[in-house]
């Protein structure tokens, strides 16, 4: 059976998009530990992370730094936070998270509550940052 990225993937389940490339997707976490979490997911639909392929690997990398850079251009941080958990969904992907500190990547704690308009409305503006890094 398909994971849930693969059928965000597919279209078959919405998804607040920020960025999509031919190997990538990047969208707003529904769940996020700090607003402007982002997942960073390759197409190929694999389980963990250093099973990809080493092309994809390196795509999902450096498609996950042009994201990182819009998030932080959006949303008031100091960095953005990167973790690879990979117990949740079994598809490869990547936590983009706005953080000032440690605690701010705590998964144990509440997490953010937003509006459907405010994942609209951060969605889009990340995803203007990243068409103007790449213009």
């Amino acid at each position: 059976m398909a994971s849930i990225f693969s059928r965000i993937i597919a279209g078959e389940f919405p998804c607040y998009k920020v960025a999509e490339n031919d190997h990538c997707v990047a969208f707003l976490d529904i769940n996020p530990v700090q607003k402007g979490h982002t997942l960073v997911v390759p197409k190929q639909e694999i389980d963990y992370i250093y099973d990809l392929p080493d092309d994809i690997l390196t795509e999902l990398t450096l498609f996950s730094k042009k994201i990182a850079q819009a998030i932080k251009a959006v949303v008031p941080c100091n960095r953005i936070g990167v973790t690879v958990i990979g117990l949740e969904v079994p598809h490869a992907h990547i936590h983009l998270i706005p953080i000032n500190t440690l605690s701010d990547m705590d998964f144990s704690k509440e997490r953010v509550v937003m509006s459907q308009e405010e994942y609209v409305a951060l969605a889009h503006h990340i995803s203007e940052e990243v068409e103007t890094q790449n213009r």
